[in-house]
């Protein structure tokens, strides 16, 4: 009976190692692949990079071989390069990576467009240079192909317009005890609460126009409530509820944002998880979760 009991134990442990060692070895292959996944991520981001910075480099030949300012070509170079610092603090992600390969695609068939009729304005001036018989003619020619370039920017400018979005990183939220001497001191602690503290960073981006601008902040808690002001605001057909919005004056440059939340009619704040989420207009930026015990 004896020797049954240890049979079956020894069966049991081993049962168990084999176990231990199955979900070791998955816990692991899932950690490499995520790292591969990454580092595959961040491949195709230095690419599309390169990509961009190429794109520039053409415009700027284009621009340096003009005689004559060509103010489309200029403007052109300048969003490009709006794109490239966006890409450059924006989040590596499959979704993000996935949207700047698009909006490079749209932007290489504009720019080859540019550049072709670049060249044919190009070549035009050099030739009513050397034909004064057929100036009036080839200043309408010129004309056209000026217009043609004005159209061909606006269709540019509204590829770029996607990415002309304000973006919030770098969020982090928790739970602060406000002093009365002002100081704030963060906690994990419910009960202790005093507010949610909502921090942030409003990235830099050339494409967005200096000035008052404003992002709508929401805070979830555990049961799935807005707290703070929990107003709703609509914006064509998406209606979102927000703990407070979120203004300040945009400069063109990374903007350090905290906004502090106050408890739902100063009741204390549930224990559990909270979401916070950061909106452009309908448009969600970011998004991060904290807790509190």
């Amino acid at each position: 009976m004896e020797n049954k009991s240890n049979k079956g134990l020894k069966i049991a442990l081993g049962v168990a190692v084999v176990l231990f060692l199955a979900t070791g070895f998955y816990a692991m292959n899932l950690y490499t692949k995520a790292r591969e996944e990454q580092k595959e991520l961040a491949e195709q981001k230095e690419l599309v990079m390169k990509d961009l910075n190429a794109m520039a480099m053409q415009y700027d030949e284009a621009i340096g071989e003009n005689e004559i300012t060509n103010n489309n070509l200029i403007e052109a170079r300048s969003r490009i390069q709006g794109l490239i610092d966006s890409l450059k603090i924006s989040e590596t992600n499959v979704k993000s990576l996935w949207r700047y390969k698009q909006k490079y695609a749209s932007l290489q068939k504009e720019m080859d467009l540019l550049l072709a009729q670049n060249d044919s304005l190009r070549i035009e001036n050099t030739y009513l240079a050397t034909s004064l018989d057929s100036t009036r003619i080839r200043l309408e020619e010129r004309a056209i192909f000026t217009d043609s370039l004005l159209v061909q920017n606006n269709a540019l400018a509204e590829v770029v317009s996607n990415a002309s979005v304000l973006s919030a990183v770098d969020l982090k939220a928790s739970g602060v005890i406000v002093r009365t001497s002002g100081k704030v001191i963060p906690t994990e602690r419910a009960k202790r609460s005093d507010k949610i503290r909502v921090c942030f960073i409003v990235a830099k981006n050339k494409l967005i126009q200096a000035g008052d601008q404003e992002l709508y902040v929401q805070v979830i808690d555990p049961k799935g409530n807005t707290i703070g002001l929990n107003e709703q605001v609509t914006f064509d057909e998406k209606t979102i509820s927000y703990s407070l919005i979120s203004k300040f004056n945009y400069e063109n440059a990374n903007l350090n944002i905290c906004e502090f939340v106050n408890p739902t009619d100063d009741a204390d704040f549930e224990k559990g998880n909270y979401t916070v989420n950061v909106f452009n207009d309908k448009d969600l930026v970011s998004t991060s979760e904290f807790s509190l015990k």
